[in-house]
C-alpha cells in the first residue's frame, strides 16, 4: 500500500513505540492459535490503529473512512477483535502505569473516583438499551467512569439510564469498596 498522508489523529512515532509491542504480541498470539495457514496480513498494525483513531476522533461511521486508509471492513473487524480480547484495556493500563510512575506514584492506584451521567440518546438507539432516569427525567443511557486520583481512566460502563448506581456491579479490576482512609493516599 502506498504511503498515505498523515492525519492529526495519527499516532506519533513515540506513541507508536509504546503501542507496537502490545499489538504485535496480540497478532502473533492470534496467528499461533490457528494453524498458521492462509495468507499473511495485508495491512500493518499502525495503519489499522491510525484508522481506528481517525474514526474515533472524527466521530464518523466506519464506511466513511478516507480512501487512503485500509478498507473500512478490515479496520472495523480488527477493532472488534482487539476490543473483544481486551487489547485496548492492556494499552490503557500500560499508559496509565507509565504516567503514574512519572508522577512519582505507585503504578496501581489505591483510591478512585466514580461518577455517572445520564444522557439523552438518539432515535437510532434501541429501546431495550435505554431507560428512564426518574430523578433527572431523562430517557436514555447512563455513562459511568472510574478514574484514579490523578484523573486517569480506570473503567467505563454504559447502561440504561434506569439502572441505579447503587446496584451496578463494580468494573473489572476495581475493588468493590475502598477504605475511606485510603482516599487521599494515592
Amino acid at each position: 500500500m502506498p504511503e498515505r498522508r498523515r492525519y492529526p489523529s495519527d499516532l506519533s512515532d513515540a506513541r507508536w513505540e509504546l503501542a507496537e509491542p502490545v499489538l504485535t504480541a496480540w497478532r502473533a498470539e492470534r496467528r499461533g492459535r490457528g494453524l498458521d495457514i492462509g495468507r499473511p496480513p495485508d495491512h500493518d498494525l499502525r495503519s489499522l490503529l491510525d484508522a481506528v483513531l481517525y474514526v474515533n476522533r472524527a466521530g464518523i461511521p466506519w464506511h466513511h473512512l478516507p480512501h487512503d486508509c485500509p478498507h473500512w471492513n478490515t479496520v472495523c473487524a480488527y477493532f472488534a477483535r482487539r476490543q473483544a480480547e481486551d487489547v485496548f484495556d492492556q494499552l490503557n493500563t500500560l499508559l496509565r502505569r507509565q504516567v503514574r510512575k512519572q508522577e512519582g506514584r505507585e503504578e496501581e492506584p489505591t483510591a478512585c473516583v466514580i461518577d455517572s451521567q445520564s444522557i439523552k440518546t438518539s432515535t437510532d438507539v434501541p429501546t431495550s438499551a435505554q431507560g428512564i432516569d426518574a430523578g433527572k427525567k431523562i430517557v436514555g443511557r447512563k455513562r459511568s467512569i472510574v478514574i484514579d486520583t490523578v484523573g486517569l481512566l480506570l473503567a467505563v460502563m454504559v447502561t440504561a439510564a434506569s439502572v441505579q448506581d447503587s446496584i451496578r456491579r463494580p468494573a473489572r479490576g476495581v475493588r468493590e469498596s475502598a477504605s475511606p482512609a485510603s482516599a487521599g493516599t494515592s
